[in-house]
């Protein structure tokens, strides 16, 4: 790849999919912004990619809050002057408990992390890329598998992410004019410490406890460069990449 591929930001980069992802581009020749709550994982996964600091920047960002994403923005905006990639790969989830037992705050800390900050960094993203010369760029959304099929007790995430489906196909039609591409990834089972209870057991929608395979992280870092390598006029609208024999197709 072209060692001036583009300028890229990747939300929830200091561990799981977000590291993996910065950590690919990176190496493709990205310039990636990082951010995340803190600065330290953000720090290391520069340091485990290796790459050329010149070409990176760290951020402490919480996505929903809209002032710490116009100075993530702001920032993006002083240091590199313009964005052709945003990954809004940030994800919060509530315990698995039945959901009358959810209280408000954690209703409200997932819409928050999981919508209204992708939201409200493809606004910025958006800003962006309308005004910079050569117009556009592309927005990939971190859907998920519970995007289409709920497990159990999941309500604030699984009504997040069928949510971000809406958030993708507005962005697509609003902004195609701009030369803006906007798509989603749906990922089941990637290994990552979020998932590292799957191979012991995770509930199933007939109340019994099961194993769940899991794939490797690095193969969804690949699919989003794929996506994000394509040339503006062309689109992945939607993707799904699994564990080919995780309990997906038949759910439920």
């Amino acid at each position: 790849m072209d060692k001036e591929a583009g300028i890229a930001v990747v939300t929830g980069a200091g561990s799981g999919i977000g590291r993996a992802v910065s950590r690919t581009l990176l190496t493709q020749g990205y310039s990636v912004v990082l951010a995340g709550r803190r600065l330290e994982p953000l720090q290391e996964t520069v340091e485990l990619a290796a790459a050329d600091p010149t070409r990176t920047l760290c951020v402490p960002t919480d996505v929903g809050k809209p002032e710490q994403v116009r100075n993530l923005f702001a920032q993006l905006e002083q240091s590199f002057g313009r964005l052709d990639l945003l990954f809004n790969n940030a994800g919060a989830y509530t315990p698995g408990v039945p959901m009358e037992e959810l209280s408000y705050e954690q209703w409200q800390s997932t819409v928050d992390v999981n919508l209204t900050g992708p939201f409200l960094c493809a606004q910025q993203a958006i800003r962006i890329m309308k005004a910079q010369s050569p117009q556009g760029g592309r927005i990939i959304n971190n859907g998920s598998i519970s995007a289409h099929a709920p497990r159990p007790f999941s309500a604030p995430y699984t009504s997040t992410k069928h949510a971000i489906t809406g958030l993708t196909k507005s962005i697509s039609l609003d902004c195609r004019e701009h030369n803006i591409a906007c798509g989603q990834i749906d990922i089941g089972n990637a290994a990552t410490p979020m998932t590292r209870s799957m191979p012991k057991g995770v509930p199933q929608a007939n109340g019994e406890l099961a194993a769940e395979p899991v794939m490797d992280v690095e193969h969804v870092a690949q699919a989003v460069l794929q996506m994000a390598s394509l040339p503006l006029d062309t689109n992945v609208q939607f993707m799904t990449i699994m564990a080919t024999r995780m309990p997906y197709i038949g759910r439920g």
